[in-house]
């Protein structure tokens, strides 16, 4: 965008409409508009162009009055944005255009001099990065929320045993607690990529001009600093151009809602009348117009489906991206709705998963039940009998054999005699039966990681103090 700007806003107030002999067409002027979308950026657009007017003026690009006077317009502007009574206008394009005719409208010349040194190119790549930046501080407290909520679930429901599965077959028994943390676990490692996505996203490229730098003598670090950007590009072209932080936004909030997805999964099989494991508050539910008895998870459901969502905002930005060359391309405007669909529906399923977890029933007695069938202590009589001194392949053996004869009796493994496990073997004594209950299966597991109940305290009071 030119800096000489006495005419700019001439020919339907378009910013370089001096160059070209002819209005853009009503069909054009829709085509390529993102006003209507991109309004988010306002308030970021106000704080960046504040902290430019104030380096400007410290260098002696501007004088002090010109700053004052720009300073006290922009404020007005963020007022009438956040009442409402801003008028966006089609015709300006964009935010950056709209904020900048009002500005001038306001206080005259001033105005005009605060794209001094700067382009759209600079000024839009660092509103992004603004505005992201926030969001990825709102996503941090929602995922600390959330493992939270997670950890206090656990903690209520440590001692309850439910069976663990592999293949959707009753694998062993654990905690219902310890499930409950392993999706603290997966959160942990969203927070850790968000907090590292942040590094990259809080890096600033205003300055860089459109594409080349500029010859003004712009004091970038200073404008960092007011920013409170951890520090400034360094080379002119990718600043303009780059969107991996984006992407990489992108791909975080995919993984985290791939997470999300599998809990919904889980919520949604332990609701049906086959599990009967668990209870959500009805809030989150809904019924169904024709069956009266039906109590439908909707929200878990829905969260389901928005992970596809969310995938397709990142494979919009990977293919946007894949083939510009260098610098700036009028592609880059599309970034913005893809960028913001996956930040809303990231924060929005965070925080309604908060709430939901929060209200989580659980009934123990079919968890328990569950637990029982699919001989899922059969892991601990192979162990039991290798404490004893029997290899464990052979232990695996004498096992085997015993979960078919209690298939042929239709019975569990605790329900056999002492009798019938030393035809099996004679190492098993009487205390056999200790191994083979729910809960002493489940506290024989306290190796760092395991589903003791003493283990799922511990690892959720962690969480709870910050520790992990």
């Amino acid at each position: 965008m030119s800096n000489n700007t006495e005419n700019q806003f001439d020919n339907k107030n378009k910013a370089w409409s001096a160059r070209f002999s002819e209005p853009m067409s009503e069909l054009v002027k829709r085509y390529t508009a993102s006003v209507f979308f991109e309004q988010r950026l306002a308030p970021f657009d106000i704080e960046g162009s504040l902290a430019h007017a104030e380096m400007l003026s410290n260098v002696g690009v501007i004088s002090e009055e010109d700053f004052i006077n720009i300073q006290k317009g922009l404020n007005q502007i963020l007022e009438e944005i956040r009442e409402g009574k801003f008028t966006w206008s089609l015709d300006l394009e964009d935010v950056h255009l709209n904020i900048e005719k009002r500005l001038v409208d306001l206080i005259g010349d001033a105005g005009k001099r605060l794209h001094t040194g700067r382009s759209r190119n600079d000024q839009v790549a660092t509103d992004i990065r603004l505005w992201l930046r926030c969001e990825i501080d709102t996503d941090i407290d929602l995922l600390k929320n959330l493992r939270i909520v997670l950890a206090q679930l656990a903690i209520k429901y440590h001692d309850i045993v439910m069976p663990g599965f592999t293949h959707l077959q009753v694998a062993q028994p654990v905690s219902f607690g310890h499930h409950m943390l392993a999706y603290a676990e997966m959160f942990g490692r969203d927070l850790e990529r968000l907090r590292d996505c942040r590094k990259r996203a809080n890096i600033l490229p205003l300055g860089a001009a459109a594409l080349a730098g500029t010859s003004y003598p712009l004091d970038r670090e200073k404008v960092a600093e007011i920013l409170n950007f951890d520090s400034i590009t360094t080379n002119s072209l990718d600043s303009v151009s780059d969107r991996d932080f984006a992407i990489e936004f992108c791909s975080v909030a995919s993984i985290a809602m791939m997470h999300i997805s599998r809990l919904s999964e889980e919520l949604v099989l332990w609701m049906s009348q086959q599990f009967s494991f668990i209870k959500l508050p009805d809030r989150f539910c809904t019924g169904s117009s024709i069956m009266p008895q039906k109590k439908n998870p909707d929200v878990p459901e829905l969260a389901r489906g928005k992970t596809g969502r969310v995938y397709g905002d990142l494979m919009s930005m990977l293919v946007l991206m894949k083939s510009q060359p260098l610098a700036y391309n009028k592609d880059n405007q599309e970034d913005k709705e893809a960028l913001f669909d996956a930040a809303d529906t990231l924060r929005d399923t965070l925080t309604i998963f908060i709430e939901m977890i929060s209200g989580l029933e659980v009934n123990a007695l079919n968890m328990s039940n569950a637990a029982k069938k699919g001989f899922s202590t059969a892991t601990d009589l192979a162990d039991y009998l290798v404490k004893k001194g029997l290899p464990f392949r052979d232990a695996h053996e004498v096992v085997a054999k015993a979960v078919k004869e209690c298939e042929a009796q239709s019975k569990d493994l605790s329900d056999l005699s002492l009798e019938e496990f030393k035809k099996m073997n004679t190492m098993i004594d009487s205390d056999i039966y200790d191994f083979l209950t729910l809960e002493g299966s489940v506290n024989s597991r306290k190796t760092i990681g395991g589903t003791s109940f003493e283990n799922v305290l511990a690892q959720a009071n962690a969480i709870l103090s910050g520790e992990r």
